[in-house]
């Protein structure tokens, strides 16, 4: 496993020791460290590519700072950070090929939109003024979602695990408590993360298997990246 990989892993289990035994120092020493260790792996890896996933993780490491922080409105800001996070991940997806991914698959576009429908219709008459705010993130977080399945199945998964973990988030603000949530989040927040951060190492990984000269450059992802996604689809 890459060294950064092991540091990642360290990092999420102090975490998730700080927030299930309530230590706010362990919390602070740790969070804001998971997304910068993922960019850093993204960087080496790729050669210093996909400048929006690198701007998706910077946006959910602001997030993750504003989040620790008590009250209202720096949940409020917190949820503007990240909703930077996933329309940098919704731009990269798009470039890859996801507005023709989601043409060829209406069903689950309506299937996400219905998912989105139900979840706000029951989360956002609890959460008062702030429901301002999680609507619309809410909305970029599931179309991330959507279009995550074009890079393939790391993706996808790293989507799904991604509107599990705040819909999460989203019962605690609607004061929907119940044991080990607090753990839960972060633990399916940290999965995330690194599949999605993972799924675009893995297609420049192809990428340059296909043309290991170099000769494509900048180009959208590797074929054996599409046809992942092609069969995570079907």
């Amino acid at each position: 496993m890459p060294p950064l990989l092991v540091a990642y892993a360290g990092l999420v289990l102090l975490n998730l020791l700080g927030v299930g035994l309530h230590q706010a120092l362990l919390e602070w020493l740790t969070k804001p460290l998971l997304a910068p260790v993922l960019a850093l792996y993204l960087w080496r890896l790729t050669h210093r590519g996909h400048p929006l996933v690198l701007a998706a993780l910077a946006f959910a490491t602001a997030g993750d700072v504003a989040l620790l922080l008590p009250g209202a409105g720096a949940f409020a800001a917190g949820t503007a950070c990240f909703l930077g996070t996933q329309v940098c991940y919704v731009a990269a997806f798009v470039r890859q090929g996801a507005a023709a991914y989601l043409r060829a698959r209406p069903l689950m576009c309506v299937g996400c939109f219905a998912l989105w429908a139900a979840a706000n219709a029951v989360l956002l008459p609890h959460l008062g003024a702030l429901a301002w705010a999680v609507a619309p993130y809410s909305g970029a977080l599931v179309t991330m979602a959507a279009t995550a399945g074009v890079m393939g199945p790391r993706a996808a998964w790293g989507g799904v695990v991604f509107v599990s973990s705040d819909l999460l988030v989203g019962l605690g603000a609607a004061g929907m408590e119940f044991p080990g949530r607090p753990v839960l989040v972060m633990a399916t927040y940290a999965v995330a993360l690194f599949l999605l951060t993972e799924a675009f190492v893995h297609a420049r990984a192809a990428q340059e298997m296909d043309d290991p000269a170099g000769r494509t450059g900048h180009r959208p992802a590797a074929p054996a990246a599409g046809a992942a996604g092609e069969a995570a689809g079907r």
